[in-house]
Formats: structure tokens, sequence, C-alpha cells
């Protein structure tokens, strides 16, 4: 029994380790067609300027204009998108079903086809638990996880289709351990990590690889469109300091391009950043222990709450105010 159970233990090991360690065939090629939400600024638009570099036609998605046409010519005077007629800017808001759905559709209509699909949009909210109101951790779910949820539904049947394709969803470390004081963005990030990881697992034997993105701090430019609640000033100046500081966070470009080479190589799922590897994989193996420290951190480096537990007021759920800011690119990760 004991033998049959090493010998099998050790014929596992040794199909992952050949998996692993065989040379995976380019997934990317010229002329292939990628839509990216969040499209923008910040990581969407340093995104579309490394699979742009790669040849591939692209479809920005964003809520606002004026933003998706400085990214366009930002990327044809850098030269890594060659011509005009291979980026096609739409304006969007993905919390809507139809929306969504309608940036797919028109990219078939526009391009053909659709290859890659890249989920990038959410928000963020900073603030003690009390002092977040019940409409934060709606919108949070709103942008992060519908509006992906919402794309990949009307990609999917294309793609199954066609046998083959790619989707990308950009989750964070936040989706992989706790961090307080950003818990709507938390919540929204493990949903999103769930679903991810879960649609690898049915959609592989269709040709559709999934890959889950789970950056540390970026220095985006999103922080900046951060909201606060409670003690505003110093939940901005401690959270502020986190993603802009090098050495915390790391920069957009190399995120971007860590994401292409995930895609490339058909990985399933990529945490970006020494920091946000090693945090993975002690809450992993040390899950209460992990969730005490980060308590201590909570209780003894990050502002207090500025009303008390057992004060705060939970608005009903008729009242919420589920209107989104005026941007829909993400703040880091």
């Amino acid at each position: 029994m004991k033998k049959t159970i090493f010998w099998g233990g050790s014929i596992v090991a040794g199909t992952l380790l050949a998996y692993a360690l065989v040379p995976r065939k380019p997934r990317l090629q010229a002329g292939q067609v990628a839509l990216i939400t969040g499209g923008s600024r910040g990581l969407g638009l340093a995104m579309a300027h490394e699979f742009g570099r790669a040849g591939l036609k692209l479809v920005l998605a964003a809520r606002h204009q004026d933003e998706l046409e400085q990214a366009r010519q930002k990327l044809l005077a850098s030269g890594d998108v060659a011509h005009e007629d291979d980026i096609q800017l739409i304006v969007a808001d993905v919390t809507d079903p139809e929306q969504a759905t309608g940036l797919v559709e028109q990219t078939i209509r526009v391009f053909g086809k659709i290859d890659l699909l890249i989920n990038n949009a959410t928000i963020i909210e900073v603030g003690p638990f009390v002092d977040q109101p019940t409409d934060a951790f709606y919108r949070a779910m709103q942008v992060t996880y519908f509006g992906a949820l919402y794309t990949i539904q009307a990609a999917v049947p294309h793609m199954v289709s066609r046998g083959s394709g790619a989707i990308v969803n950009i989750s964070s470390i936040g989706g992989k351990i706790p961090v307080p004081h950003l818990l709507p963005y938390v919540g929204a990030k493990f949903a999103l990590t769930g679903l991810s990881e879960g649609l690898h697992t049915e959609l592989r034997q269709h040709g559709i690889c999934v890959t889950t993105i789970c950056p540390g701090l970026m220095r985006t430019g999103g922080e900046d469109h951060a909201r606060f609640h409670g003690d505003r000033e110093k939940e901005a100046a401690w959270f502020m300091f986190s993603a802009k500081t090098p050495g915390l966070s790391s920069s957009v470009n190399h995120a971007a391009r860590k994401i292409f080479l995930a895609v490339q190589t058909g990985r399933s799922e990529i945490t970006i950043s020494p920091q946000a590897w090693l945090a993975a994989r002690i809450v992993g193996l040390m899950p209460e222990t992990s969730q005490y420290l980060a308590s201590l951190a909570n209780e003894y480096f990050l502002p207090a709450p500025t009303q008390a537990a057992s004060r705060r007021e939970v608005p009903k759920t008729d009242a919420v105010d589920t209107s989104l800011p005026s941007f829909a690119d993400p703040s880091p990760s």
C-alpha cells in the first residue's frame, strides 16, 4: 500500500513538473483582436501599448470619450499601433448589461471576431468598515464583478464557436488576502478571483484560456480617483503613500508586461510583485496567523473609525445610492 501511494504521488508530481517545464506555444499573433475595459488610462492603457506593439487590433472601452481619444493619440504617437483603423473606441458603462454586451457585439461587427477580452475596470473606496456606506459595496460589485461577468457572458459563446480565445481578469492581491480599510474592494476582488479561477476549469476544454491576474499595489494613477470614508485626510495619506512609493508598489508598465507574457504563454494565474507573491502564499499556509497580523496593522497603524460600530446607521436597501464615480479605470490593485 505504501509503495502504491509513493509511486502514485511520484507520477503525479512528475506529470505536474513536466507540464510546468514544457515550452508553451505563443498564443498571441498579429491581427488578433483585444477588447480592454477601463482602457483609456492607467493599467488599461499600458496593456494597450503592450498588445498593440505585438500587432493586435485594439478595442478600448471606458466611460469618457475625451479620455479614449487621448489614449488613441498616445498609442499612435508612440508607434505601438501603426494604423488608426486598428483602434476602435467605445464609450460604455460595463455595469449596464446591455452596454457590456454591446461592447462585444460591436467588437465583432468592426473586426469580425474577438480573440482576447481583458476585464480591467474597477473602483476603490478606502476607510474602516464602520465608516463605509453600504452603497460602496454595491458599487464595487457592480463595476469589478458584474461588469466582468456581463462581458464574459457576451464573449464566451463567440469564443466557444471558434474553439479558441483568451479572457484576462484583473483581480488583485486584495482578492487573495484580507486588507483592512479596503473591504468593498476586497469583497469584489475575492468574488472576481473565484469566478475567474472557476471559469478556467470549465472553459479550458473549449480552447479558451482564462487568466487571473493578482497584482500588488501599482502606480497606475488610478489611486488619485479613490474615494475615502471616515477620517478622509488620514485615510488618503496612508493609501497614497503605499500606492505611490517605489518598492511598495510596482510600475504600471512592469505590470502590463507581466500580463502580456502571461497571456502569451497561456498561464492560468499570476501574482505580480515579490511582495504580493509572498503574501498570498503566507495567507494560504497560515490563514489565522495572517488575519491576526492584519488585525494588528489595523489596530496600531491605520486610522481609527470616526464612528463606533454600535452607532453605525445602516441605510435601507431601497435607498442605496448605486451611482458610479466618474471613472471606470483601475485604482491600484
